[in-house]
């Protein structure tokens, strides 16, 4: 197969993806996830069933299909700190960013996506198991960082703290979501409360994994 070819089959895979997303989500939105069929999403994105499942082996991924970027992205931004930056504060730099982009992966979903993941008991307990993968990533690359050996406890104890805050922020974007505020009033709120989250852990954190200067 041609470099051309090879391309030309990647983005149809990544339009087909796109698609059976889109009409995934319309449909959850419209009628609430457990109501919501796999057989009913691959007839409105006009596949068959196992294209579906090819690309969603769970249904609650149809729904929360951002699970790669939402458990790596704290991970990549520890492997990624500035020269001098501790753990801490590069997570606390990157969290402002993104509530200040709207980020969604953060939890600025909306209101109508916010009341399907929270009306579904197994979203909801799909979601619990992302925010745990999340922090055994960051544990992960903490140990990879630190250069910590095999047993040591100090990497998970970390990432349980800085995957706590990552939990609480995300459910408190939720809950003011539901609360009917806008989208910039839940940023402003949740400045406030990324820097008392971070620093609760200064005392604890301030000086772990900071990455030698150049």
């Amino acid at each position: 197969m041609s470099p051309r070819e090879t391309g030309l089959r990647a983005l149809k895979k990544h339009r087909t993806r796109e698609n059976i997303s889109r009409q995934a989500t319309r449909l959850f939105l419209e009628r609430g996830f457990d109501h919501v069929t796999i057989a009913e999403v691959a007839a409105a994105a006009q596949v068959a069933k196992m294209t579906v499942t090819n690309y969603f082996p769970r249904k609650e991924d149809l729904a929360l299909d951002q699970h790669d970027v939402f458990i790596e992205m704290p991970a990549a931004t520890i492997r990624e700190r500035e020269p001098g930056e501790s753990a801490l504060a590069a997570l606390r730099r990157a969290y402002l960013a993104a509530v200040a982009e709207r980020n969604p992966v953060i939890g600025f979903s909306g209101p109508e996506f916010a009341r399907m993941i929270t009306g579904s008991t197994a979203l909801v307990a799909r979601l619990r198991e992302f925010h745990d993968d999340r922090e055994k990533a960051m544990a992960r690359v903490l140990a990879e960082e630190t250069g910590a050996e095999a047993g040591d406890i100090v990497p998970r104890v970390a990432a349980a703290q800085l995957g706590g805050i990552h939990r609480l922020l995300f459910e408190e974007t939720l809950r003011l979501t539901l609360d009917g505020r806008t989208d910039d009033e839940i940023a402003h709120t949740l400045t406030g409360h990324v820097r008392t989250a971070f620093d609760a852990l200064e005392p604890a954190l301030a000086d772990y994994a900071v990455r030698r200067a150049r």
